[in-house]
């Protein structure tokens, strides 16, 4: 589905001619918005672990489910219950809303995602062929991944369909993740010590780095 390079580069007049515009559903602006405020919580996530994790492990992961900050709130403790409930809601609504953006606005998601968020095509492209091939492996397996969110829904995945292979993809997540935190218990209760000790270095270190990533992105979006 993802459009050639090439095209992208073709006169306006002639893409048109080429084939008419899709028309975006209208609930596609409210995605949209949606998924802005996720990268903006993942943000601030990014900014505030250092200081939170130890003290309200539950409002990191609330804020971000990465695999980084998963394992940090069980190194900090956060019980079982609250460990699968967060994560589970976190996860599944990002896949969600990347999804239905997917189901939107197909080839122009694509788009967005390769001048705005870092991805590239080569990479877009190795997972369609692997989405097409096996689905069943790469939607468990890239639970987490926003890029194969959207793939799913340009690839019109039905929802029983969806809902089973996320369902064992985020079981097959959280309790890998678990066991490894477990395993690497004391290493993990050190780095958390060591973070507490030197918070305010690791803060400043993670801003810098927001506002680097961040810079970058929004400079490759604007072509500069």
């Amino acid at each position: 589905m993802l459009v050639s390079e090439a095209a992208s580069v073709q006169p306006a007049a002639m893409q048109t001619a080429a084939e008419p515009p899709r028309r975006h559903p209208w609930w596609g602006p409210v995605l949209i918005a949606a998924f802005v405020g996720l990268v903006v919580c993942t943000n601030i996530a990014n900014v505030v672990w250092a200081r939170w994790i130890d003290q309200d492990p539950e409002a990191v992961m609330a804020l971000s489910s990465r695999n980084r900050y998963l394992v940090l709130a069980i190194g900090s403790g956060i019980s079982p219950g609250a460990y699968v409930a967060i994560a589970t809601a976190r996860l599944g609504l990002a896949f969600a809303v990347c999804h239905m953006i997917g189901r939107a606005y197909r080839d122009d998601a694509y788009r967005w995602f390769i001048k705005y968020l870092g991805m590239n095509t080569k990479g877009i492209r190795s997972l369609e062929q692997g989405f097409s091939k096996a689905q069943w492996v790469v939607v468990p397996f890239f639970v987490g991944s926003n890029i194969v969110a959207v793939i799913t829904g340009v690839e019109r995945t039905p929802p029983a369909r969806l809902i089973g292979l996320i369902a064992v993809g985020l079981a097959g997540r959280l309790a890998l993740v678990w066991w490894l935190a477990k395993v690497f218990e004391d290493p993990l209760t050190d780095f958390l010590a060591f973070v507490a000790r030197y918070q305010w270095w690791v803060i400043v270190g993670s801003i810098v780095l927001v506002v680097i990533v961040n810079s970058r992105n929004v400079r490759r979006g604007s072509g500069t």
